[in-house]
């Protein structure tokens, strides 16, 4: 592969020494490393300096804001970025696939789309996982602008989304106590978001005739106000997804994700009734 192949990449980080060697090694193609630390206290930054990689810290105010940042302070030196956590990594086919789209994108697109494949307990997660679930990673720095929602963001791309053919890896190896503490923090957000749009219509047209990400949105705008919602999700992830065709890993992590519903579905009720109270 072309060692100065046109794409940089921004990784996001806060403690992740356990991780951030094996993403960096996947990426000895790229000449346009950057990482954007929310002041890790481990060896995050030690390692970025042994790797010579470009180094930035800012205080972490939620995944859109630290993307945009990234893309309007950081400087990446190539027109096509691709954006990480420290927990993926970058297999060569689709280092090669990226490295050919920078070259020969038609003008009109503005991002495209890969296929996150998620690995638990060392193991492809491919059913209850919900997998293929594509994410727009991979843009031009002028064309896309990030947009917090919930613990989440969107991304409000100018242009044409295109799918990528192969997959990015997702493995995160801090365990199953690290999960539970970031999926706590997580829901608070999802919950303070889906109270606050609480009041807004269903997109009824986005989940029939919208495009991929609009579905999505206007799906989780849906669930949030079904009742029995833990209980749906087992169902949809379990059942009609085929979670169970993953075993017991399957079975555990579609009870995860199910407790998580019930984990926002809670605070939502916990701050109806503290404003109340």
């Amino acid at each position: 592969m072309n060692p100065t192949a046109p794409v940089s990449v921004m990784i996001f980080t806060l403690n992740e020494e356990i991780h951030l060697p094996s993403c960096l090694a996947a990426l000895a193609w790229c000449d346009d490393v950057i990482v954007i630390d929310s002041f890790s206290t481990d060896r995050t930054e030690a390692i970025c300096r042994e790797r010579g990689v470009r180094f930035h810290q800012r205080a972490f105010d939620g995944f859109g804001g630290q993307r945009n940042w990234a893309l309007d302070h950081a400087e990446p030196r190539h027109s096509w970025v691709l954006v990480l956590d420290a927990d993926e990594r970058v297999p060569p086919e689709l280092a090669r696939e990226m490295c050919d789209r920078a070259q020969n994108a038609p003008d009109t697109v503005g991002a495209y789309r890969v296929r996150r494949r998620f690995y638990m307990w060392g193991r492809w997660l491919r059913y209850s996982s919900l997998y293929p679930t594509r994410v727009v990673r991979f843009v031009r720095k002028d064309r896309v602008r990030y947009v917090d929602r919930g613990h989440a963001e969107t991304q409000e791309v100018m242009g044409d989304i295109l799918d990528l053919e192969n997959d990015l890896i997702d493995e995160n190896l801090k365990g199953i106590d690290e999960w539970f503490a970031r999926q706590n923090r997580y829901s608070a957000k999802d919950a303070e978001y889906e109270l606050a749009r609480e009041a807004l219509p269903v997109d009824w047209a986005g989940l029939i005739f919208g495009d991929a990400l609009r579905r999505r949105a206007s799906l989780k705008q849906l669930a949030a106000r079904l009742p029995f919602r833990p209980t749906l999700y087992f169902l949809y992830s379990y059942v009609y997804r085929r979670g169970f065709l993953d075993g017991s890993d399957g079975l555990a992590f579609c009870r995860m994700k199910a407790l998580y519903q019930r984990m926002v579905e809670v605070k939502k009720h916990d701050r109806r009734r503290n404003k109340t109270s």
